[in-house]
This record gives structure tokens, C-alpha cells and sequence, in this order.
């Protein structure tokens, strides 16, 4: 695999409370909020992706990437290995073999795990780490290593 590609890891957009869920936390949907974060992102990165849009199987995760997918009629492919929890490992592995323009979205856990990883990697940090609800990492590779990366802030 040659050349430069950009992969996106988006961290899920606000969901509800977690401490007034009572149900199991997978399930826990986005807020109000949340839709209009994830409304906003598939704006920024609508004209971007134009690879495979993956999620934790979590359903703020899921709904995080709906407003894309519709977008681009596409579907959110689901995947375990980017759900909370989850070693940061395989998530490079995800990284480093996705086509160009993937999306991804995972959660607060895993993707502070992962991009801390690519530093120890030698990837280049172009702005200073965000791991705000909906902020977007834009990691360019050149083959399958990932050489820069830089946050953009959550859509305001």
C-alpha cells in the first residue's frame, strides 16, 4: 500500500447521562445535543469520507455516524473492536487498513489510547490532543503508517 491517505477518528457526540441510565450503557442513544453535534460533523466530513464509516457497536456511536451515512447513502458498518473498553491494538490495526477517507467512531477511552499510541509510534502531533464529545482526528498516513495527526474541535 503506497501513497498518502487520511483516515478520521471521531469520538461519539453527547449522549444522555450516564449515572440517570438505567438501562445497559450500549444502549444509552444520543441527546438532543448529541444529534445536532453529529448533524454537524457529517457536514465537515461529508465531501471527506469517501471510505467505509465504522462504529463501536454502541448506539451513540452508531447514531454519531447516521447523519453521514444518510448523507452519502451508505450504512455504519459496526465493529467490537472500537467499542468502549477496547484495546487500542487492533483499532491500529483497523487504522493502518482502512481505504482512504474511513471514518470511524469510538469512544473517550479507546481513542485517547489510540492516538497516544501512534505518538510512541512517531506520528506528529500538529495541534494539541482534544477528547471532547464529537471532536474529529484527522490521521494521514503515508503507506499504512500514520505520520501526522492533528484534532479538530468539536462543530460549534
Amino acid at each position: 500500500m503506497g501513497g498518502s491517505s487520511t483516515i478520521y477518528l471521531v469520538r461519539h457526540a453527547k449522549a444522555g447521562e450516564r449515572r440517570t441510565w438505567e438501562l445497559d450503557d450500549a444502549e444509552r442513544p444520543l441527546s438532543a445535543a448529541g444529534w445536532k453535534q453529529a448533524e454537524r460533523v457529517a457536514g465537515r466530513l461529508a465531501k471527506k469520507a469517501t471510505g467505509d464509516l465504522v462504529s463501536s457497536p454502541y448506539v451513540r456511536c452508531v447514531q454519531t455516524l447516521e447523519p453521514l451515512a444518510q448523507q452519502l447513502g451508505r450504512s455504519v458498518i459496526v465493529d467490537d473492536r472500537l467499542s468502549e473498553g477496547a484495546s487500542f491494538e487492533p483499532v491500529l490495526e483497523m487504522i493502518a487498513a482502512a481505504p482512504d477517507g474511513t471514518v470511524m467512531c469510538s469512544h473517550g477511552d479507546v481513542i485517547p489510547a489510540v492516538v497516544d499510541a501512534l505518538a510512541r509510534r512517531r506520528m506528529e502531533l500538529l495541534t494539541s490532543p482534544d477528547w471532547r464529545k464529537s471532536s474529529v482526528w484527522v490521521l494521514k498516513r503515508s503507506g499504512s503508517k500514520v505520520v501526522k495527526g492533528k484534532a479538530w474541535p468539536p462543530p460549534s
